[in-house]
């Protein structure tokens, strides 16, 4: 494939040298150069070439709107992301303008030092003020924002409609209805799982130590303990390892599953139930359930309840080394503003951060609907420390979960563990 003369290579990125400093509270050089190249990272997809059209659309009318003024664009692998943005705050010489991001890694790359403080850009930007609240969280630490939320996305229950109407199962309505009607399946299909779920699918997971009353720690600012071991959690714990077994999905097979493992096995038609979201339906569409499937909103503990989703999602922010300062962030708008959302929705199906933009595509596309209903019941997010990052790579709750569906560890002990890991971690980070 031609490449667009937007990316750059790699090895040309790393070389170019840095343009002149810039001044700015929130930034270490002291110019604010008005013309000149943008450099940006944003991150490879799938199928990448619908995000292109859209970013370059974007970039054509940047470039038109500010004489003298370039962007390139680079699209980087997001399993590299952590290792390469960190070297870039480390050497702004090689550093992007402007950067995509996993909205869980706001607090620890503010913690390294390399966003800029965007508080008074944000209130001034007339689209923010229908920016919903979860979205907006995951740009702010310690009260400031440093970044906008380019897309969300959330989980919900994905299940066989004709494995259902074969049955005569009416669909789960709390979440003791979803377990028992997933070993009914199994019971009558010992070939599928009733619901598929993974050991290693902590976002599948975290709906039912939410629905249960129960939160991962608690806290604010830079000061979080954790809570996986409260009673409440302990119970939405159990409730989720009780559906590792001969009777939904054996440990064996399960324990180590990851959340694409689990839609994977739905997609090929192994699994009767899956928790998935709304990024997931192209490669559901892709499977042989194809027109055999519907969605619905995760059931809670209650009838007609919605069981509380993690709103994950991906953010822009601006580096504070940028030596474009006031560019990069007339960008960053752009790329994040309701059109440029609308149409990535229309071309990656990602979810707009914006409530309204969000109803008018659920109005569009029905396979949105429930994912919309989803993020109007409730969402939770991750603790916004830089502990969160290391918690993460260091596979604690995932280590918890299969702790206890290989029988190694009671929910208790698992819990207690689990939690001492994590207070740890957010000793490290004070």
């Amino acid at each position: 494939m031609k490449l667009s003369i937007r990316m750059v290579a790699v090895a040309a990125v790393l070389a170019t040298a840095a343009c002149a400093p810039q001044t700015s509270g929130t930034s270490s050089s002291d110019k604010d150069e008005k013309t000149g190249t943008l450099r940006v990272w944003l991150f490879q997809e799938v199928n990448n070439t619908p995000k292109e059209q859209v970013v370059d659309s974007v970039l054509a009318e940047f470039e038109k709107e500010h004489e003298g003024a370039e962007v390139t664009v680079e699209y980087i692998p997001v399993e590299t992301r952590a290792q390469r943005i960190k070297a870039a705050f480390n050497d702004p010489g090689s550093a992007p303008d402007l950067i995509e991001y996993g909205n869980t890694d706001t607090a620890g790359y503010v913690k390294d030092g390399g966003l800029a403080d965007v508080t008074e850009d944000f209130r001034a930007w007339d689209e923010a003020e229908d920016t919903d609240p979860t979205a907006r969280q995951s740009v702010t630490v310690g009260g400031k924002v440093y970044g906008v939320p380019y897309f969300v996305g959330v989980r919900a229950l994905y299940y066989r409609t004709d494995v259902f109407e074969e049955l005569g199962l009416d669909v789960p309505k709390t979440q003791a209805e979803l377990i028992s009607t997933a070993k009914r399946i199994r019971a009558a299909k010992p070939e599928l799982y009733g619901l598929a779920v993974g050991g290693a699918y902590t976002y599948g997971a975290m709906p039912f130590i939410w629905a249960h009353g129960g939160e991962l720690a608690t806290g604010k600012g830079g000061s979080y303990a954790a809570a996986i071991d409260s009673a409440a959690a302990r119970k939405g714990i159990e409730a989720y390892t009780s559906l590792f077994g001969d009777d939904n999905c054996p440990a064996a097979k399960c324990a180590a599953m990851t959340g694409n493992d689990t839609i994977t096995a739905f997609a090929a038609g192994k699994a009767a139930m899956a928790i998935g979201g709304d990024f997931s339906d192209a490669a559901v569409e892709a499977g042989t359930v194809k027109g055999a499937y519907a969605v619905v909103p995760l059931p809670g503990v209650k009838a007609g309840s919605i069981a509380p989703a993690f709103a994950g999602g991906n953010n822009l922010g601006v580096l504070k080394s940028t030596t474009h300062r006031t560019l990069a962030v007339d960008l960053m708008k752009r790329l994040a503003s309701k059109e440029a959302q609308g149409e990535l929705f229309e071309a990656m199906g990602f979810l707009p951060t914006f409530s309204d933009v969000r109803q008018q595509v659920a109005a569009k596309e029905a396979f949105v609907k429930p994912f919309v209903e989803t993020l109007a019941a409730d969402t939770k997010f991750v603790p916004a420390s830089p502990a969160w990052a290391q918690i993460d790579a260091g596979q604690v709750l995932p280590t918890m979960f299969q702790e206890v569906v290989s029988g190694k560890k009671d929910v208790d002990s698992a819990a207690a563990d689990a939690a001492k890991k994590m207070n740890d971690a957010f000793r490290s980070v004070g």
